[in-house]
């Protein structure tokens, strides 16, 4: 398999509001390989949304290197290597859904057919077909969050980044798009994707392998492996190596907090 993200060493500081010095990160070492499904998880300020803005080249490490496809962050961001998802849908209300899932593609000077049929390819993926003329205040949040996945697949990155995006959801609303992107990941071969949840079932549910991060100042205590059958539905959670699985993520975190 290809590393295609590398973390060294990685440190975070930054100064807080009151002046005071926040640790972030330390020392984090991570190797992602390209295909994988990796879900981040740990308690609230443990440095999750840090370290895929990090990845993301949105903030800077203080110390340690981060390569993406060999390159550097910085790189990789102005490569448009990766799609970033955030915890809400930051849609513009004054665009139509189709004109938002477009918005990447005019940047990067698509021509208006392109921009057309690849906008609409990506709403069919979504199932959001028959929304492509409403604007985002005419949708749920569920449907808002999936017109930015689609608008983040747009321009067809080989790594999608996503900070907790169904965390504002209730419970059926998030297990249906969970589904939706274990979908979506799937018609995609190859490419990686690096997800920041404090659910635990979540995480188990969509991953290849699951980061279990410390109390600030954020560590990897441990990082384990979910091999549970794919494709995934709702049987899945019924199965005892999802329990079993639960349990011990929910143990890595306990004992994470207790050191």
């Amino acid at each position: 398999m290809t590393v295609i993200i590398s973390c060294k060493n990685l440190t975070k500081k930054f100064k807080g509001t009151d002046g005071a010095v926040v640790h972030a990160l330390d020392n984090i070492n991570l190797d992602v390989q390209q295909g994988e499904f990796i879900s981040l998880i740990g308690p609230s300020g443990c440095g999750k949304s840090t370290l895929l803005r990090v990845i993301a080249d949105l903030t800077d490490a203080t110390s340690g290197a981060v390569t993406v496809n060999g390159k550097t962050a910085t790189q990789a961001r102005k490569d448009r290597d990766y799609g970033f998802v955030f915890q809400s849908a930051t849609l513009y209300d004054w665009r139509t859904v189709v004109k938002n899932v477009q918005l990447p593609l005019e940047i990067m000077k698509y021509s208006k057919e392109r921009r057309d049929q690849r906008a609409r390819e990506m709403l069919h993926m979504v199932e959001l077909d028959d929304f492509e003329n409403k604007y985002p205040w005419q949708l749920s949040g569920g449907m808002q969050q999936r017109v930015s996945i689609a608008r983040a697949l747009a321009f067809e990155p080989q790594i999608l980044l996503m900070d907790e995006p169904f965390g504002a959801l209730d419970e059926m609303t998030r297990e249906r798009m969970n589904n939706e992107l274990l979908r979506i990941w799937t018609s995609f071969p190859n490419m990686t994707v690096i997800f920041v949840t404090h659910s635990i079932s979540e995480a188990v549910y969509l991953s290849t392998r699951i980061v279990v991060m410390s109390p600030r100042p954020g560590r990897v205590s441990e990082i384990i492996d979910v091999n549970l059958p794919r494709p995934r539905g709702p049987e899945t959670r019924e199965l005892d190596d999802f329990f079993h699985l639960t349990s011990r993520v929910r143990h890595a975190l306990h004992e994470g907090v207790a050191h």
